[in-house]
């Protein structure tokens, strides 16, 4: 298998540290940052990426960060399991991976990342990076967000707690819907779902308030786990096989 070519100038090199509490065993996770300020012109033909045409007509940053999305998946496939896979965007906008791989990708504010697995040993993965939210802005936008459950209990935390709890329902729900619609096939939403409970450690409990599958029913959660590092929070939700 041929070498992958060298990362444009837009993206740093890939690092394979593992930024959450929990590591998970025969997952492969990279990460890059990106500056759309340095994207030129045929950065994508020489990466040997090929943008859809919904890219090309975007703005630098969409691009970028499909971009580094993208050079972070193939790279993380190759050293899997030696694929030479790039996903492309299904009609529902999700990126396709291989049959027997399950995998996320993720950005946010100059950072992308993805992480791939065997299906013998996950059966979804959902990944989300935020930028971490204001006060004023979490304050703003939690009743979109937030379940009435989860305003009650956002209520009695500090202000500060507050915006990070409203970044990470946001942040969580997403990784949900990233892990479960694979499986489900069916679209959902943030009343969908609420967060039981977290820790300052990381440790993420949520429960389903919808019926999405015989399996995957009203009443039934997943454990999830995130990181905040700098103004970015990354949240990750994994169903083993």
């Amino acid at each position: 298998m041929n070498a992958l070519p060298p990362l444009p100038a837009c993206c740093t090199p890939l690092d394979a540290s593992w930024p959450l509490p929990q590591a998970l065993p025969h997952t492969l996770w990279l990460s890059t940052r990106f500056n759309p300020g340095q994207l030129t012109m045929d950065d994508f033909q020489r990466s040997g990426i090929e943008a859809p045409p919904s890219i090309q007509r975007s703005v630098a940053k969409r691009q970028t960060e499909f971009l580094a999305g993208r050079l972070c998946a193939r790279a993380a496939l190759r050293q899997l399991q030696q694929l030479d896979w790039v996903p492309p965007i299904d009609t529902d906008r999700a990126p396709i991976w291989p049959a027997h791989i399950c995998g996320s990708i993720t950005h946010s504010s100059g950072r992308a990342a993805a992480i791939v697995a065997d299906k013998q040993h996950w059966q979804a993965l959902g990944m989300d990076l935020e930028t971490l939210l204001s006060e004023e802005r979490a304050a703003k936008l939690a009743e979109q967000i937030l379940t009435p459950a989860e305003l009650q209990r956002r209520d009695q935390l500090t202000a500060k707690q507050q915006a990070l709890a409203v970044t990470l329902t946001f942040s969580i729900k997403e990784s949900l819907f990233k892990t479960l619609y694979p499986l489900v096939r069916k679209s959902f939403y943030f009343e969908h779902a609420e967060v039981l409970e977290w820790s300052p450690e990381g440790q993420v409990r949520v429960r389903l308030l919808t019926d999405l599958s015989e399996e995957w029913h009203h009443g039934r959660e997943l454990l999830g786990q995130f990181a905040v590092e700098g103004d970015q929070l990354l949240s990750l939700i994994a169903i083993k096989a």
